[in-house]
């Protein structure tokens, strides 16, 4: 009976697989689901991620890239892809780097010790190049399946099925983000999409592989459940979180395994960290605390010092929703209980842009986030908070004897010059800077008000050095750097992406023939990456720097791709001069339009307007590609030469930290003017049509 139920099931899966789009769609939709997985998993796990923003994002294009460009190749990586996903997880798991908190006996501070393999016993040069390989190799066995039945089909319909295969996986990501979900769900989802490639090989002469395939499959879904699963873990849209009891009613909330906040009462803090009490007594006017703005409120420590100096109404607001739930849970003062606090889950930028009220105090509290932008860009979630155009519109805000404040951990004397010098271009005079420290806490805090007068100060900053002093900006919005110039690990690890990728390009294709044969479509993925991190970086501004918007973002381009994919399906000739002429038009308008201008806007103008400059170049750009890619005659070929060409886009973007971010327009226009001066008037190589491979399975 049992053998009878299976060979159905074998049946019917051969059925669905017998259709090569259906085949293409799903394996489509499995590639993209487990690259925004390893980006969710490796970032919450591998702490030198935290400075290579994009690194996930460079190794998964090369690995698609290299996947499509030997699927001519007689064996089948596909069929290893559970069992090396399963190694790439637990390598992960076992770089991972957390940290136990204790009480100091001596001070009655906390220490940080690290745990359970995590230590610094695997440094960054073992950690990342092994990390990235395996990426690679997860992403090429993957591709591979993809590449077989993407080559079935005419250009444009694989096109398509691609495009709407990895659409449904970004939407059913973006749900389990929504709903918080836990990593056991991404591997439940992996392996599912997995069957259907596995159950038709189930075959006597196969057995040993297929149980080795589903071990694999068990062991990813089981490290994935272990860390779902553990006692005070959470999982939010952005961090893995946890929560660890120190004292009583104190806890440490750490984020993907770093320290990041501490919850405990007014009383311990006023004990401890006396610093955030200071803008409040250096106040010329006490009990005037009519409105506090408290951007990055976290679990609520700063709303309960805010209730318990007076303040009158506290607009709280925190980009996470779990730390929000996490204060409400385990903060002892309760301050999102009161009556007083309004919270908003939602980017601080984003708030205040939108706020017309008038604030006795505003506050950026410690928003360090240890988090970029996933997987696109060098961008952090509170860079934007911190630029000159931002503290303008914190200024706008404040009544005139209000006071604003910035407080953290800052160590380098030149940030804490950079910020001030900012606060002081706005303000027209320089900012109160308190500093305050012991063996285990060091804190800067710097408070100013637009009537000097408002505030008594027993120091006033003074520049250490006007060097590096220059505020950051909307275009250049990198706080933490010290410099444009790119820093001598960036430039290492760039360098050994780069020669890594011509080694394996070389290694497993034989030549470069795709990107001599394709060079259009090789500078047309690069530009086309810059132009979406562009869009990425853009909306972040205009909305908010929130998971939610990067979705939309990346929801909203690959429909942009499908809907320029049906014009050009419905269209006999699109004349790519005049594209090309409307492409150049859009990037030069988009490039005009300053985003101080989109911010002015009510929110409804500025999303249409902000869409329509973001998505037309995007939609431009497709149909040329479109009407490229329609006329190749090796589509896997092509279409690797294009993944490579992404994954040099995404090496680019670094040159944003030199030129900015309003420069990659520049940039990507020289790209494209290029890619079309190519295939126009480059003349290829004698190619021979390529012999279809029977439909392989496994």
């Amino acid at each position: 009976m049992g053998s009878i139920v299976v060979n159905k099931i074998s049946h019917t899966f051969s059925s669905i697989l017998s259709n090569d789009k259906c085949r293409l769609f799903q394996l489509s939709f499995l590639m993209l689901f487990v690259e925004l997985t390893l980006m969710r998993w490796s970032g919450s796990t591998i702490l030198y991620l935290f400075f290579f923003s994009n690194f996930v994002l460079l190794a998964s294009f090369l690995g698609m890239g290299i996947g499509f460009l030997r699927s001519k190749s007689s064996f089948r990586l596909l069929q290893l892809s559970p069992i090396l996903l399963a190694i790439l997880i637990l390598l992960c798991y076992i770089f991972c780097y957390e940290y136990q908190a204790r009480v100091n006996p001596k001070t009655g501070n906390l220490d940080y010790l690290a745990t359970y393999f995590k230590s610094n016993a695997y440094p960054i040069f073992l950690t990342l190049p092994i990390i990235f390989l395996a990426i690679a190799a997860v992403m090429a066995s993957i591709a591979d399946g993809v590449a077989r039945a993407f080559k079935k089909l005419p250009p444009l319909q694989a096109y398509r099925w691609e495009v709407l295969g990895s659409l449904l996986g970004i939407i059913i990501f973006s749900i389990l983000s929504f709903l918080h979900a836990s990593p056991v769900w991404w591997g439940i989802i992996i392996s599912l999409l997995f069957i259907p490639p596995l159950i038709p090989k189930w075959k006597s002469s196969c057995l040993l592989l297929f149980i080795v395939q589903v071990g694999a499959l068990a062991l990813m879904v089981g490290i994935f459940s272990k860390e779902s699963m553990t006692e005070k873990h959470f999982w939010s849209s952005y961090y893995k979180i946890e929560i660890q009891p120190y004292a009583t009613n104190s806890y440490v909330v750490n984020v993907n395994g770093l320290p990041q906040q501490i919850i405990e009462s007014v009383k311990q803090r006023r004990d401890v960290k006396p610093f955030y009490f200071l803008p409040y007594q250096h106040t010329v006017k006490q009990n005037t605390l009519d409105k506090v703005l408290i951007i990055g409120s976290g679990t609520g420590g700063d709303v309960a010092i805010a209730l318990a100096q007076g303040a009158k109404q506290v607009d709280a607001v925190e980009i996470d929703p779990v730390l929000y739930q996490l204060g409400r849970k385990f903060n002892p003062d309760r301050p999102y209980f009161d009556h007083r606090v309004n919270a908003y889950i939602n980017d601080g930028r984003a708030f205040f842009q939108q706020s017309t009220n008038k604030y006795s105090m505003i506050i950026l509290a410690l928003t360090d986030s240890l988090m970029l932008i996933p997987g696109q860009s060098s961008l952090r979630l509170e860079n934007y908070l911190y630029t000159l155009e931002s503290i303008s519109r914190i200024y706008q805000l404040l009544k005139p004897d209000g006071v604003f404040t910035i407080y953290n951990y800052y160590h380098a004397p030149w940030l804490v010059d950079r910020l001030a010098n900012t606060l002081a271009k706005i303000f027209k005079h320089a900012p109160c800077l308190d500093t305050y420290g012991t063996d285990d806490y060091w804190a800067t805090v710097l408070s100013i008000s637009p009537k000097q007068s408002a505030l008594q100060c027993p120091t006033v900053w003074q520049a250490h050095s006007k060097e590096y002093a220059n505020p950051s900006s909307d275009n250049h919005p990198f706080l933490y750097l010290k410099n444009n110039n790119l820093s001598i690990l960036y430039i290492i690890g760039l360098g050994f992406v780069l020669f890594v990728s011509l080694f394996a390009i070389r290694i497993t294709s034989g030549s470069f023939n795709a990107i001599k044969n394709y060079p259009d479509l090789f500078l047309m993925g690069s530009a086309f990456l810059l132009l979406e991190t562009k869009n990425v970086i853009n909306f972040a501004l205009l909305f908010g720097t929130t998971w939610f918007v990067n979705a939309l973002v990346f929801i909203g381009v690959l429909l942009t791709v499908y809907f320029a994919i049906e014009v050009k399906t419905r269209s006999s000739f699109l004349s790519v001069p005049i594209l090309y002429g409307a492409l150049c038009i859009t990037l030069f308008i988009c490039w005009l339009v300053p985003n101080s201008y989109l911010l002015s806007l009510s929110m409804p103008l500025r999303f249409f307007t902000a869409t329509i400059l973001a998505f037309g170049p995007v939609f431009i750009a497709n149909l040329i590609f479109s009407e490229r890619f329609s006329s190749v005659i090796d589509t896997t070929e092509a279409f690797g030469a294009n993944l490579i060409g992404a994954m040099l886009g995404g090496v680019l973007e670094y040159a944003s930290i030199a030129i900015g971010y309003r420069s990659l327009l520049i940039l990507i226009a020289i790209l494209y003017t290029f890619a079309i001066l190519f295939m126009l008037f480059y003349k290829r190589p004698p190619m021979s049509i390529p012999i279809t491979l029977q439909d392989a399975r496994f």
